[in-house]
Parts: structure tokens; C-alpha cells; sequence
């Protein structure tokens, strides 16, 4: 094959604070920093869901214990463009880039103090679904209401 016909393949690229519609504050921990004196890739995973499960929460929209409906995340996925680590604050900026009728895609930046271009961005799916059946059902409106604050 021609390489001249191959089609560039697109790297990710940092994202500003600008385009996050909301900011939650998180600190970094000890444990958060592997061997090599960074925080470790699967803690960016666990911020991503404190984010967005900690800002649902307090705006009313989920009742993770008693709610009749829970997000399942079905896809997650991040790209990473500077180091992170411990004694750091991170600021986790959040917005909705994709509302379906049961499903969300969440897309998250994470900032150093000071910082304007993101240290990671990632994004990750929920599909909302019934807590006993565990089958998808329609986003129930108090919830969309949020997450179409976050578009």
C-alpha cells in the first residue's frame, strides 16, 4: 500500500479550560503516585467517575442508594499530555458531549493548578438503566435537566 494515500491518523490534543462547562476540585492522595513519581493512569479513571458522580449528586439528579435508576459505564477511554502527582490539585472540568435517550457520553478534562491546557482528557459512556432489571430506561428528567446544563 502507498503510504501517500494512507490517511493520517489524528492525536488527541490537550483541551483548554474553556471548553469544560463545570470545575470540581480534587486532591491528590500518596497512594495516587506509582514508581515513577506521577499519578498512576488508573487514578484518572476513578477521578473521572468522582467527578461526574459527586456533581450529579449534589445537584439532585442521582440518588445513588434509593434511586430506581443507576449509570452503568459501558466505555471509557483517555488520553494523557502531562504528568500529575502528589502533593498536586486538580481540577476536573466536565461537560456532556453526547445525550441519548438512556445513554451519556461524559467528557472530562483534568487541570493542574494554574495550568489552561489539560494534563488528560477522557470521556466516558453511562447507560442509565433500571437498578432491579438492569435494563435501560429513559433518562429520568431531573437528570436530563442537569446533564443538558453540561452541553
Amino acid at each position: 500500500m502507498n503510504t501517500a494515500t494512507r490517511s493520517p491518523i489524528e492525536r488527541a490534543q490537550a483541551l483548554p479550560r474553556s471548553a469544560y462547562r463545570v470545575f470540581r476540585t480534587i486532591g491528590t492522595r500518596w497512594s495516587d503516585n506509582d514508581v515513577y513519581g506521577h499519578v498512576n493512569n488508573v487514578v484518572y479513571y476513578s477521578w473521572f467517575d468522582t467527578a461526574v458522580n459527586a456533581y450529579l449528586i449534589e445537584q439532585g439528579a442521582l440518588d445513588i442508594h434509593a434511586g430506581p435508576v443507576i449509570g452503568l459505564v459501558i466505555e471509557t477511554q483517555c488520553n494523557y499530555f502531562a504528568p500529575l502527582a502528589f502533593p498536586q490539585t486538580v481540577s476536573a472540568g466536565l461537560r456532556v458531549a453526547h445525550l441519548g435517550s438512556s445513554s451519556v457520553r461524559y467528557e472530562v478534562g483534568l487541570f493542574a493548578d494554574g495550568v489552561d491546557l489539560a494534563a488528560a482528557c477522557g470521556h466516558f459512556v453511562h447507560v442509565y438503566v433500571d437498578r432491579e432489571t438492569r435494563r435501560p430506561v429513559p433518562l429520568p428528567e431531573p437528570l436530563k435537566r442537569t446533564l443538558e446544563t453540561l452541553r
